[in-house]
C-alpha cells in the first residue's frame, strides 16, 4: 500500500488515481487545508474503487504513528505542503513550519515503523535564479529566491541528511517544473479553494469571467518577449514520474534526483496565445510590477530522467490547456448547478 500526504491536492490526486490504474492500494492523508474532498469521489469514478482516506495534518507525529501502524504502507509519495510563492514571501514562518516541520516528522515516523521508500515532491524552485539554462540535476542549488523554494530545499537537505545515516533508506527528489493541465476526463484537476497564485488556475477565472483581467507581472524581463518563461508540464505526465520513481526506488538505496519538466520554455504571453486559440476567447491583461521571488527563466533538462526512469513528458502545451480549460468548464457548470439547487 501506498501513503500520499496531500493526495487530495493537484499533484496528490493524479499521483493517487495513476498508482490505482496500475493496480496499486491507496491511502490518501490530508488536512484538506487548499482541496477538497470531493476529489475522492472524482478518483474514485476514474478508478472504479476508492481509495483510503485519513483526515489530518503530516506534522502530527501521534496519527502518523498511528496509519503507518495499523496499515500495510510499503511506500511514501509526500505531496503535502503549501505551495505559492508569492504567499510563501508574505508568510514565511508558515511556510518553513508546513513544509520543513512537516517532511521532519514524516521521515521520524517512517523511521520509526521501519518503511524506507519515499519519493518526494520537490520543486526547480531549489536552483534559485539559476544562469544556465536548461537546468539538469548537477546544477548548483544555489540560494531560492523565495521562502517556498528555500523551504523545499530545506526538505531536500533533511531527507539527503536521514539517507547518510541510515542506509536503508531509498529516496526520490521529483524536482517538478511547472504542472498545469487535467485529467483527460475533464473530472479532475486543479481546484484552489482560494485566490489561485498560478498562472494557468488564474487565466482560467478570468476566460470564464470570474475575474476582470490577467495579471502579468513583469514584461521587462530578458527574454523575448519580456514575460517570465517557464517549462510547463502536464499533470498527468507528472503522476506518471511518480510511480516511475516508486518503482526505481526499489533497487537503489540513498538519495536519487530527477527533474520532471518538457525541457523546452513557454513565456507568459506564450501560454495567453495558445490558451484563447484553444478556446476562442481573447484574455484581457493587466501589467503589474514583477513579484519578489520570481526569476526570469527555468526550464528543465529532463534526459536524467528519460534515461534512469524511462520517463519523458508526452504532452505538449495545447493539449494541457484544452485539458485545464474542459475541467474549469465542468468545475464552473457544477458550481452553477449547485447554486440553482
Amino acid at each position: 500500500m501506498i501513503l500520499i500526504t496531500g493526495g487530495t491536492g493537484y499533484i496528490g490526486a493524479h499521483v493517487a488515481l495513476e498508482c490505482m490504474v496500475r493496480g496499486e492500494e491507496v491511502l490518501i492523508l490530508d488536512n484538506l487545508c487548499n482541496s477538497q474532498r470531493s476529489a475522492i469521489d472524482r478518483i474514485s469514478v476514474l478508478a472504479g474503487k476508492r481509495p483510503g482516506f485519513i483526515f489530518g495534518d503530516v506534522r502530527n507525529r501521534r496519527l502518523l504513528d498511528s496509519v503507518l501502524r495499523d496499515y500495510p504502507i510499503d511506500a511514501v509519495v509526500h505531496c503535502a505542503g503549501l505551495k505559492a510563492v508569492g504567499e510563501s514571501v508574505r508568510e514565511p514562518l508558515r511556510y518553513y513550519n508546513t513544509n520543513v516541520g512537516g517532511s521532519v516528522v514524516l521521515c521520524q515516523a517512517m523511521a520509526q515503523a521501519g518503511i524506507f521508500r519515499l519519493v518526494f515532491s520537490s520543486s526547480a524552485t531549489v536552483y534559485g535564479d539559476c544562469t544556465c539554462m536548461p537546468i539538469n540535476e548537477s546544477c548548483a542549488t544555489g540560494q531560492p529566491t523565495n521562502p517556498y523554494g528555500m523551504s523545499k530545499l530545506m526538505c531536500e537537505n533533511v531527507m539527503k541528511s536521514v539517507a547518510s545515516s541510515d542506509p536503508r533508506w531509498s529516496i526520490g527528489l521529483l524536482r517538478y517544473f511547472n504542472p498545469i493541465g487535467a485529467h483527460a476526463s475533464g473530472l479532475l484537476g486543479e481546484a484552489p479553494t482560494s485566490t489561485p497564485n498560478n498562472l494557468l488556475p488564474y487565466l482560467l477565472q478570468v476566460a470564464l469571467g470570474e475575474r476582470r483581467a490577467l495579471a502579468v507581472f513583469g514584461n521587462d524581463y530578458p527574454t523575448p518577449d519580456g514575460t517570465g518563461v517557464r517549462d510547463y508540464i502536464h499533470v498527468e505526465d507528472l503522476a506518471l514520474g511518480h510511480i516511475r520513481a516508486l518503482d526505481a526506488l526499489r533497487d537503489r538505496r540513498g538519495v536519487s534526483l530527477w527533474n520532471l519538466g518538457t525541457g523546452r520554455g513557454y513565456s507568459v504571453l506564450d501560454v495567453v496565445k495558445a490558451f484563447e486559440k484553444v478556446s476562442g476567447i481573447p484574455i484581457p491583461l493587466n501589467v503589474e510590477a514583477r513579484r519578489p521571488g520570481d526569476i526570469a527563466c527555468c526550464w528543465a533538462d529532463p534526459q536524467k530522467s528519460i534515461e534512469e526512469l524511462g520517463w519523458q513528458a508526452r504532452h505538449g502545451l495545447e493539449k494541457m490547456l484544452a485539458d485545464a480549460w474542459r475541467w474549469q468548464c465542468n468545475q464552473h457548470k457544477r458550481d452553477e448547478v449547485r447554486k440553482a439547487n
